[in-house]
């Protein structure tokens, strides 16, 4: 009777498998994603399609070593097969009594040593041109976070601007909802893509601010690690307009999922509109460190800071998650020694998990902080000041 039981147990078992497979299957197939220009394609087999000279390249270079590998499997199993079917017992081959010869030896080391070199000399000049990043138009710093990336221009047209890019909010809590979206850019739509003009040689240095990234953008055929305490650097010109797409390539923690790449290539003039626009932006949200702010406005600005850089992490409850901290209770948040909470946020807590945040202004993390001090049970009344940020960098 119990084996029964447990037989019968097993089938519905299965049964639930089944038929959640097959819901899962009708759901997806009622919202097809289509390919995503600039991005992945469904069932893709080969790489991105190019925008670069150096992704054509690359293209071309892959395709030369399958032909030139599939040749060399052809001739060798060939070779192979046919010595086992024509010499076989059955047809009464007799086999053959001879030691070595120096012709097959001198062919089977000239042989190989010619094809390493057909290898050798386009592997070589592709790669000599990645590492070309002289006399570039643009230099711009990908900085890795968990999980985010910064970007800096540093040189050229657009000098001075500086923003992070993040997941998109609404795609995020999707993902955490387990209801994903059926759309072609899912987990890949950000707040604020990097933007570069067409036909302009794009420097990227690259490097971290906690752990090891990647910077990687397949249709430029282009693919950096960001290292802690290391600048790395890579290069790019686009050939056309658009919209590509890529991801952080290196393991970098449990939101590696979550730190897409978006460039988005203009043309000059497009481009030269978007600097102009992107620094009147910055100039409308440069603070005055010195000023004095009301509670409701740090508070205020604070969401959103919290929103767009903790929340994913610290959750928007202040509740945390595993080893991360929660905010709602949190000591280092109700103490009124504000030094040390704002410690936290300019150096960080690596054996913790939590990176710095000195890119942020004098007047976010002010908001930030009270921001926290101020909600969920956090009902302190306190206010930190921005003036107390600029003291804290000295």
């Amino acid at each position: 009777m119990n084996a029964a039981v447990r037989q019968m147990g097993r089938a519905c078992s299965r049964f639930s498998l089944v038929l959640g497979a097959t819901l899962a299957t009708h759901a997806a197939l009622a919202n097809p994603v289509k390919d995503l220009p600039g991005g992945p394609a469904v069932n893709q087999l080969n790489l991105h399609p190019p925008v670069t000279k150096i992704a054509s390249e690359q293209m071309w270079l892959h395709n030369m070593m399958l032909v030139l590998c599939l040749a060399i499997f052809v001739a060798v199993f060939g070779v192979m097969f046919y010595s086992i079917i024509k010499h076989r017992k059955s047809k009464g081959a007799v086999p053959a009594n001879f030691h070595e010869s120096v012709k097959v030896e001198i062919a089977w080391t000239v042989v190989p040593f010619i094809i390493v070199i057909l290898m050798a000399l386009p592997a070589t000049k592709v790669v000599v041109a990645m590492k070309d990043t002289t006399n570039a138009d643009l230099t711009i710093k990908a900085t890795g976070y968990q999980w985010k990336w910064g970007y800096d221009y540093l040189k050229g047209e657009g000098e001075g601007i500086g923003f992070l890019s993040t997941l998109d909010v609404n795609q995020r809590n999707a993902s955490d909802s387990g209801k994903p979206e059926a759309v072609d850019d899912y987990l890949l739509r950000v707040d604020n893509p990097l933007v570069v003009p067409v036909g302009k040689k794009v420097r990227i240095i690259t490097t971290a601010n906690d752990v090891i990234h990647a910077w990687m953008v397949p249709a430029f055929g282009v693919k950096q690690d960001a290292i802690p305490g290391f600048v790395r650097d890579t290069w790019f010109k686009a050939e056309k307009t658009g919209d590509f797409y890529g991801q952080c390539a290196e393991l970098c923690g449990k939101e590696h999922a979550y730190m897409p790449i978006h460039v988005k290539v203009l043309s000059a003039e497009d481009y030269s509109k978007w600097v102009d626009g992107k620094k009147k932006e910055l100039a409308a949200k440069a603070d005055d460190p010195s000023k004095v702010w009301k509670q409701e406005e740090l508070v205020a600005r604070g969401e959103k800071v919290y929103n767009a850089n903790c929340a994913a992490c610290h959750k928007p409850d202040g509740k945390g998650a595993g080893p991360i901290k929660a905010l709602d209770g949190s000591p280092v948040v109700l103490s009124d020694k504000h030094e040390d909470q704002v410690q936290v946020l300019l150096d960080g807590r690596l054996d913790k998990g939590m990176p710095a945040w000195k890119q942020l202004s004098d007047t976010e993390i002010a908001a930030v902080i009270t921001y926290t001090k101020n909600s969920w049970s956090n009902k302190t009344g306190q206010i930190v000041q921005p003036a107390e940020i600029v003291a804290a960098r000295k």
